[in-house]
């Protein structure tokens, strides 16, 4: 096979995945682990995991894996203190000092997140809290150090935040089977993240024989729950719903911007 005959099929085989990469500031949860996070006087390990919340699609929680620094401890760091992403550099820039982190609220790495622990780790960096308010991160659409304006609170107040919400690892589900109203279609492998306000747009999702093993993309709002028992995720829409709105957005994707970059994996 020719070279020119590989990168062919290699554009056909990912030719759905393309049409949600107009938006450079979408990335995918898979190729972000193991990326580097700096301190602001050092590297404090790696990135691990992802925690996200199951109704309002957002990242609440990056997961850091710092080695032998923190032993023993679940080491969680909210998208509030997110600075640069450098992709070259494949390292997330992390706007806090070490011993901030060092001696923020502990919490056991086998027990879950709960909203006790959550209000005081918000406590303990002064922090605006996510679940006060009605945007998708309280009194706003983006995570930030300060309170927004009035006018910012009034344009983003349509998000509900519940007590018993639930936070999930990304690599969790992972892997989890993706099921229509008349079958199975593939498996999740990745989220498509805004770096910006780190809610989820799509679940990219390796489909199967009958989608010729492509990837496609799931917009949250086509997802009616996440059974983790089953550790299944269940859509609302069919098989030719999906083939078809893949097919009407590669088209978009094409005629708007040709030659859009691919994100998917």
């Amino acid at each position: 096979m020719t070279a020119s005959t590989q990168e062919h099929s290699k554009d056909h085989s990912q030719e759905h995945c393309r049409v949600a990469l107009c938006d450079s500031h979408l990335q995918n949860t898979q190729q972000l682990y193991g990326d580097k996070l700096a301190a602001l006087d050092g590297e404090i390990g790696e990135i691990k995991d992802f925690y996200f919340d199951d109704k309002n699609w957002v990242i609440r929680y990056l997961v850091a894996d710092t080695g032998s620094w923190l032993t023993g401890r679940l080491v969680l760091l909210s998208p509030h203190a997110f600075g640069k992403l450098d992709q070259y550099e494949k390292t997330l820039h992390v706007n806090l000092r070490k011993m901030q982190i060092q001696n923020s609220p502990s919490i056991d790495a086998h027990k879950p997140v709960s909203r006790q622990y959550e209000m005081e780790y918000y406590r303990y960096y002064s922090w605006p809290t996510y679940w006060d308010g009605g945007g998708l991160w309280g009194l706003g659409g983006y995570p930030m150090p300060v309170p927004p304006s009035k006018e910012e609170v009034n344009s983003f107040a349509k998000y509900h935040h519940r007590e018993d919400k639930h936070l999930q690892s990304t690599r969790v589900v992972t892997d989890y089977e993706i099921q229509a109203k008349d079958g199975p279609i593939g498996h999740v492998s990745g989220f498509l993240v805004d770096e910006r306000s780190w809610a989820i747009h799509q679940v990219v999702v390796e489909a199967g024989h009958w989608y010729s093993g492509k990837q496609i993309l799931v917009a949250p709002t086509d997802i009616e729950r996440i059974g983790y028992e089953e550790s299944k995720v269940y859509v609302s829409v069919s098989k030719d719903d999906i083939r078809r709105t893949a097919e009407n957005a590669l088209v978009k994707a094409q005629k708007d911007s040709p030659g859009t970059k691919n994100c998917c994996g």
